[in-house]
C-alpha cells in the first residue's frame, strides 16, 4: 500500500470506532436512570456495595463498626442552567468509551499487525484483549476502590462545623468519571512497560532500581486518597505496587524474548 492508502485505511479505522463509541454514548444516554441512578450516584449513598464490604471486613477483623459509613452527609447541586445536560452528555461519552474499547482496540490491532512481521505478529497476539482486560481491571479498580473512598472522605471533610458540603452536579461526576477513567490509564502500565522493554528503551534493572521510588509515591496517593486507616490503604496501595511487579516481569520477558531473537540473526561475514 502507499502512504496515502495507509492514510485511507487509518481513517476509516478511526471512524469504525468513533462510530462504535457514538452508539454507546447514545445508549448510555438513553438509560439515563440506570446510568445515573444505579452507577454514578451509587457511591452517594452509604449502601453501596463497597462501604457494606469495608464494613463487613472491619468487623472480620475484630475492629467493629471502625471500617463502617453511617451516612454520607452531603448533597448535590446544581447551580448552573444548562448543567445537568452537559453532566449528561459528559456522562454518556464516558460510557460509551468505556464499553466501546474492546471494539477499538481491536480496530487498532487489525491496522498494525499487517505491517507487521509474522514473528513480531506472534509474539504480540493478544495485546488487544490484554490492553481490554487491563482497562476493564482499572475502571473496576477506580469505580470500586477509589473513588467511593475520596466521596467517602471529601464528602464527609469539614473545616468547621457550622460549614455544609453542599457539592456541585459537575465536581461530583467529575470526580467519578475522571478517577475511574484516568485508572483504567493507569493499568496499561504493564502493556506499555512491555512495549518499552521490547524496544529497548526500559529493562527489568531500572524498574527494580526504581521500586523503592514508586512504592512511596504509591503509598503516599493512597494515604491522599482514602481514610486514614492503615487497611484502606493497603487495599488500594496494594493492587498498585501488584500492577508495578507484573510490569517488571513482563519487562524481563521482554529482554529475553529480544536477546533470542537478536541472536538468531545471521551474521553478515565482512567484505575484503
Amino acid at each position: 500500500m502507499t502512504f496515502l492508502e495507509h492514510l485511507e485505511e487509518l481513517r476509516w479505522t478511526l471512524v469504525r470506532a468513533a462510530i462504535a463509541i457514538i452508539l454507546a454514548m447514545v445508549v448510555a444516554f438513553i438509560a439515563k436512570d440506570i446510568v445515573f441512578d444505579q452507577v454514578i450516584l451509587a457511591p452517594k449513598h452509604a449502601s453501596f456495595i463497597t462501604y457494606r464490604a469495608f464494613c463487613a471486613l472491619g468487623q472480620q477483623l475484630g475492629m467493629g463498626d471502625a471500617l463502617c459509613v453511617g451516612s454520607l452527609d452531603f448533597t448535590l447541586q446544581n447551580i448552573s442552567m444548562s448543567g445537568q445536560f452537559f453532566t449528561h452528555l459528559v456522562v454518556s461519552f464516558v460510557a460509551g468509551l468505556i464499553v466501546a474499547f474492546p471494539y477499538v482496540m481491536w480496530e487498532l490491532w487489525r491496522f498494525i499487525s499487517p505491517g507487521l512481521h509474522p514473528t513480531e505478529r506472534a509474539a504480540l497476539r493478544g495485546t488487544a484483549l490484554f490492553a481490554t482486560v487491563l482497562f476493564a481491571s482499572g475502571v473496576a479498580f477506580g469505580y470500586f476502590l477509589l473513588a467511593p473512598l475520596s466521596i467517602q472522605f471529601f464528602g464527609a471533610y469539614q473545616v468547621s462545623g457550622s460549614v455544609q458540603n453542599a457539592v456541585a452536579l459537575d465536581s461530583y461526576v467529575s470526580m467519578v468519571t475522571s478517577v475511574t477513567l484516568w485508572t483504567g490509564i493507569v493499568f496499561q502500565l504493564p502493556l506499555v512497560v512491555l512495549f518499552l522493554a521490547r524496544a529497548g528503551v526500559v529493562g527489568p534493572e531500572f524498574l527494580r532500581t526504581y521500586r523503592k521510588h514508586a512504592f512511596v509515591v504509591i503509598l503516599v496517593v493512597a494515604a491522599i486518597l482514602t481514610p486514614p486507616d492503615v487497611v484502606s490503604q493497603l487495599i488500594v496501595s496494594g493492587p498498585l505496587m501488584l500492577l508495578y511487579e507484573i510490569s517488571i516481569l513482563l519487562a524481563a520477558r521482554a529482554v529475553r524474548s529480544r536477546e533470542r531473537s537478536l541472536q538468531r540473526v545471521p551474521s553478515v561475514p565482512a567484505s575484503r
